[in-house]
């Protein structure tokens, strides 16, 4: 076939909950490319910013080869028998439950089923956890307690055929923009309004209808507020109601939480019940700014309490819905991935499901019959000695887990850890024991399923790196070498998807919703070649939505509305630390950035950790754009650049939780966050933690470019990829006597030349060291926050050295300033000189002149402020 075109492959964007179909090209030299794929029920072709860099993040620089025991290369035999050794005598000197397992929604279902199966039925232990606990737990013991299991009622469909959707807890431009997209179609189409609940104003703010600031935690109060008005109006569904139990306690709770105050006007709450009530069909869609909370569970009941009430549920364009944060938090449910749960949401706690699924593994353990430790439980079990062997896949919980610093010396003081990633450059990978080298994505095969129960496939079009293996692989080999070789032997993953399947019928013989008993008899090759499909798919019920029949999964087939009243956050302001601080996502990252840091121009948009403060704060405390400052609380402190903005409320701040002691150490924002949990779900609060604000103050600021990555000592570093090598921000708290041997050092370049001007009264440095006349590395220094033109010296290595001096771009060399549009790559500067020389008035017209804007449009609230800002400008002039 030479010369003949590489076919593409159909495949599963591995970063949100979307679930989004790609088309992967291979090159043939081992890497690829990526596009929407235009058939995916999911996205139909879209794809954001994050998934139309995938092909940039293949690179096999960061990626681990070998497995590593103890810090040296080691086999598979030694490093998996090692595995199996120390977990055995682990369990045998001190039980089962002195061992856990850590999972991620980065894995495939069959590898999360398998972690589940060793774990529970054959470790005998339910200390299997994940990090989606960090994210939907609340959102699963909502369901289960309303519903009988956790059942997602609606599809992706409702955001087509709903009038009103209501974002709450959700910025869906940044955090889900294929939904996002799909929400403005069904307002340009049909005219559906949106509503959009959040304490700050954020980028999905920006087509709503109406914008509830409420404050934080008050959620419960505001849909109590909503249940009360339904009442009060007649618009119960007595119907529908007739299928549910508890509605009269549900609403004298929901009645004495009129008086709690939300931050909110009468004027805007009357609005919000006047459009919900007068709507008939809505979406209450919810994510990480409900669940993240220790009342998550609560409010996830109080949101569903209101459709239940009113019978808008499971109908088309109505229900409750969930966003889920990871790419198969959805699959880890299905299997039993969290530690209160079995597989094919069977439940733990009851002795027939437990039996069934003993008798179906043949498994020699006693499957435990209560919850194992959850995520935060299970880290303070590691670091008080409980828990003597840890296996975490996928996941970085020494940055993402609340009180990080204390996670981090949990995991470095445990007598025995694995992990298995893509690379062992990891804040929790460098204190493992051992590290086993996982297949990537595009190398691995399986299934996962997102955010509207559709199971797709991810597919392996690449060679795995080096020595890696898949996840699933990981597990059956510790599995057969602990002396259960029968009931860890598959071929692949097509096997353990039969078991699975096999398995769910079962559960649909206890009345559960999770059943694809029609797929256990699926071929290798149906398996390849299958197609997305929505669960369930049972003899009795295909795909589509649940609940319009009022058929429910509790023991009387009804529904229960609970009687939930507000509570506050755990932890509320004090005169030391009087801010609130909110954490979350930006819109070009993803969770610590193993993968989308490899993307120069997904880094270029927000390239180092970064603090939203309102302008009255900022003031008060002597901040000014572009300062350093520093949170603290009593778990810990990071150092983030302020970004002043009336987008957030006075008294409130916002960081983005993707930093890590790879990329910006003092940037752990999680080592802020104190582990308080909610009492139901497990899931810790993050969104709303006291904390300390202060201007932090270095004796200097710096910018460097370089070829190779640089991890400096000094107080504050934040490094980002760009197409030659790295840029990055630095500030010191001690002066520097000789910035030119300063310079050598940082970049290991003792024999390059050196170019500088120094001016030793006004504090300015720039250095650019280079060899035959090529530029290998430049550093800007000054006393105060460093002001040149970065995006332009992100291009200069490589280039003669004199130029760069300046810190600016030649008079003839236009500079596109830092990026807006991640997808298309276009700078602010850019965008700015359109505006000007084209009277461009609007984002439609920047999108056909620039291309922003045109792809994903996540961009497009900036793009927005960017033509507003102009206005303003020309009226002021």
């Amino acid at each position: 076939m030479d010369g003949a075109a590489i076919p593409s492959i159909r495949s599963t964007c591995p970063y949100c909950g979307v679930g989004c179909g790609v088309l992967l090209h291979p090159d043939g030299q081992g890497g690829l490319s990526v596009s929407g794929d235009p058939d995916h029920p999911a996205n139909y072709g879209k794809l954001c910013s994050k998934g139309s860099a995938l092909g940039e993040t293949m690179g096999v620089e960061t990626r681990l080869a070998a497995p590593r025991v103890f810090g040296a290369g080691a086999t598979w035999d030694d490093a998996l028998d090692l595995i199996a050794s120390r977990f055995a005598q682990t369990i045998k000197d001190h039980g089962p439950d002195s061992v856990a397992f850590y999972l991620s929604g980065q894995l495939l279902t069959e590898d999360y089923y398998l972690a589940n199966k060793l774990m529970k039925g054959f470790m005998g232990s339910a200390n299997v956890d994940t990090n989606s606990r960090l994210c939907m737990a609340s959102s699963v013991a909502g369901h289960k307690r309303a519903f009988g299991t956790d059942t997602v009622p609606g599809t992706y469909e409702d955001l087509d055929e709903a009038d009103l959707i209501v974002l709450t807890g959700s910025n869906l431009a940044w955090c889900h923009p294929i939904l996002y997209q799909r929400i403005l179609k069904a307002r340009e189409t049909r005219g559906t309004k949106i509503i959009v609940i959040d304490p700050r104003r954020t980028a999905t703010c920006d087509v709503a209808d109406l914008h509830l600031a409420l404050d934080p935690g008050a959620d419960v109060a505001l849909f109590n507020r909503l249940l009360v008005e339904i009442a009060a109006r007649d618009a119960i569904n007595p119907d529908f109601l007739a299928h549910t139990n508890g509605f009269d306690a549900a609403l004298e709770a929901a009645k004495s939480d009129l008086a709690v105050p939300t931050g909110l006007s009468e004027t805007d709450i009357k609005t919000f019940c006047d459009m919900w009530i007068d709507t008939k069909r809505v979406v209450t869609i919810y994510s990480q700014g409900v669940n993240q909370s220790t009342s998550g569970a609560d409010k996830v009941n109080a949101i569903l309490n209101c459709h239940l009430a009113a019978g808008r549920i499971g109908t088309p364009g109505c229900g409750p819905f969930s966003a889920t944060g990871q790419p198969n938090a959805m699959g880890g449910r299905e299997v039993g991935g969290l530690a209160n749960m079995l597989a094919c949401h069977l439940d733990l706690e009851n002795e027939d499901h437990r039996a069934a699924v003993k008798t179906y593994w043949n498994a020699p353990a006693v499957i435990p019959d209560a919850a194992g430790l959850k995520a935060v439980d299970m880290f303070d079990a590691v670091a008080d000695g409980r828990i003597k062997a840890l296996w975490v896949m996928h996941t970085n919980p020494a940055v993402t887990m609340p009180a990080a610093d204390h996670v981090r010396d949990a995991i470095e003081n445990c007598p025995f850890v694995v992990v298995s990633d893509i690379t062992d450059q990891t804040d929790t990978a460098r204190i493992a024991d051992v590290v086993l080298p996982a297949s990537g994505w595009a190398e691995k095969d399986g299934t996962v399923t997102n955010s509207d129960r559709t199971m797709s496939r991810q597919r392996g079009v690449l060679t795995a790196f080096g020595q890696a293996r898949p996840d699933w692989w990981h597990l059956a080999e510790v599995g057969k070498r602990m002396g259960w070789a029968d009931a860890f032997d598959y071929a692949g993953p097509a096997d353990i998807f039969r078991e699975y399947a096999a398995l769910s019928q079962i559960a649909g013989g206890f009345n559960k919703d999770f059943d694809i008993s029609c797929l256990k008899d699926i071929t290798d090759e149906g398996y390849d070649d299958m197609a997305p499909t929505r669960w369930p798919v049972s003899a009795a019920k295909q795909g589509g939505r649940f609940f319009a029949d009022g058929k429910f999964f509790h023991g009387d087939g009804k529904a229960k509305l609970l009687p939930v009243t507000h509570r506050a956050p755990a932890a509320m302001p004090t005169k030391d630390a009087p801010f609130v601080l909110n954490t979350g996502r930006n819109r070009d990252q993803w969770h610590t950035m193993t993968r989308t840091a490899l993307s120069p121009r997904l880094s270029a948009h927000l390239a180092e950790p970064y603090l939203d403060i309102h302008p009255d704060d900022a003031t008060e405390l002597g901040i000014a754009a572009a300062d350093l400052i520093k949170i603290s609380s009593h778990k810990g402190q990071s150092i983030l650049r302020a970004r002043i903005t009336d987008a957030m409320r006075k008294g409130h701040v916002f960081a983005p939780i993707h930093w890590t002691g790879e990329t910006a150490p003092s940037g752990r924002i999680d080592a802020v966050i104190a582990g308080h949990v909610d009492p139901v779900s497990g899931q810790p609060e993050t969104k709303a933690m006291p904390v300390a604000v202060e201007r932090f103050d270095a004796a200097w600021y710096g910018f460097a470019v370089s070829q190779k990555p640089l991890r400096p000592k000094v107080a504050y570093w934040a490094q980002a990829r760009t197409t030659a090598g790295v840029r990055m921000e630095l500030a010191g708290t001690t002066p520097v006597a000789d910035w030119e041997a300063y310079a050598r050092a940082l970049f290991d370049l003792p024999d390059a030349d050196v170019s500088s001007v120094i001016d030793p009264n006004r504090g300015g440095v720039r250095i650019v060291l280079s060899l035959d006349g090529k530029c290998l590395a430049a550093l800007f220094t000054s006393r105060t926050p460093i002001a040149v033109s970065r995006d332009y010296l992100a291009t200069t290595l490589g280039t003669a050295p004199l130029p760069i001096l300046t810190g600016r771009p030649p008079v003839d060399q236009p500079d596109p300033g830092p990026v807006v549009c991640s997808c298309f790559n276009v700078g602010l500067n850019t965008i700015l000189s359109a505006i000007e020389e084209q009277n461009l008035l609007s984002v439609d017209a920047l999108g056909m002149a620039l291309q922003a804007g045109t792809n994903c449009g996540s961009c497009k609230p900036e793009l927005t402020d960017i033509l507003r800002s102009v206005s303003v400008k020309e009226a002021a002039e």
